[in-house]
């Protein structure tokens, strides 16, 4: 099943599933929004990352902006940022950047970049303070427990993000602990009932954020804790979820491709 709906989520796209040096998609032209998909792993790697990078390529088909595949950490410099107004950091693990692309890439957000964060982006660069601060209040992967149903609610749901949502669903995937709290530093848009499921140790209690976003300087950082199963990148709540959230990181640069009218789903998964 899971290897079926990576098919479907692969079938009309050109390029392979593994990107190491950077491969551009379908383009909006010199005015489009243009967003760097980056996926490098130094530590656990998520099998669903061939669907996430799917996925990404077949809203920028859809939507007419342009998306760059690749885990290649040298563009993260000064020139190789320039032309992006988001980076996804697409089930990144572990340190994925050096000293100095540490560097470029907290000048370019602290400018006005946009940072989206994707599951186990969370899992990533433990010992760099912007990262933390990036993420929201330090808050870094701590623990998960088995794949299973859970119960979230809406917190924030006239973002673009969320509204598409009704004010409480379920949805099944791998729930992260975060070491922190991230409340304090961010917007809540999406929080997790933990009476709903089974946390495991780590458990944060009532209030449990899993989807937020947060100003950082001119820069914009969006956080999702979705993402870790083949099968979110097929439901078009994700699809839409994720989407609002690449447009909001993005200064709403995408707008002027129709966004707002797409309907509620988005389409659908494909």
């Amino acid at each position: 099943m899971r290897a079926a709906i990576l098919a479907a989520l692969l079938a009309g796209l050109a390029m392979p599933a593994t990107h190491v040096a950077a491969l551009a998609a379908t383009g909006a032209g010199g005015d489009g929004l243009r967003a760097l998909v980056f996926s490098r792993t130094t530590g656990f790697r998520h099998d669903s990352i061939p669907a996430g990078q799917a996925l990404l390529q077949s809203l920028a088909q859809q939507h007419g902006f342009a998306v760059t595949l690749s885990e290649d950490p040298a563009l993260f410099s000064t020139a190789g940022l320039a032309p992006f107004a988001a980076v996804v950091f697409l089930n990144t693990t572990g340190t994925v950047l050096d000293a100095g692309q540490k560097q470029a890439f907290e000048t370019w957000v602290r400018g006005g970049g946009g940072f989206v964060g994707v599951h186990a982006a969370a899992d990533t660069e433990y010992q760099w303070p912007f990262y933390g601060e990036l993420l929201g209040g330090d808050a870094w992967f701590l623990s998960h427990p088995a794949i299973q149903d859970a119960q979230l609610d809406v917190e924030t749901g006239d973002d673009r993000a969320t509204r598409h949502l009704p004010a409480r669903f379920g949805f099944r995937d791998e729930w992260y602990n975060f070491r922190a709290n991230p409340r304090p530093a961010v917007t809540v848009l999406l929080r997790i009932d933990e009476a709903s499921y089974a946390p495991g140790g780590g458990a944060m209690g009532a209030d449990h954020p899993i989807t937020w976003r947060r100003g950082v300087d001119a820069g914009r950082s969006w956080y999702t804790a979705l993402g870790h199963r083949i099968e979110t990148y097929a439901d078009p709540r994700f699809r839409r979820l994720l989407l609002g959230g690449l447009v909001w990181a993005s200064g709403d640069g995408l707008l002027s491709t129709g966004f707002e009218a797409a309907g509620p789903s988005d389409g659908g998964p494909g």
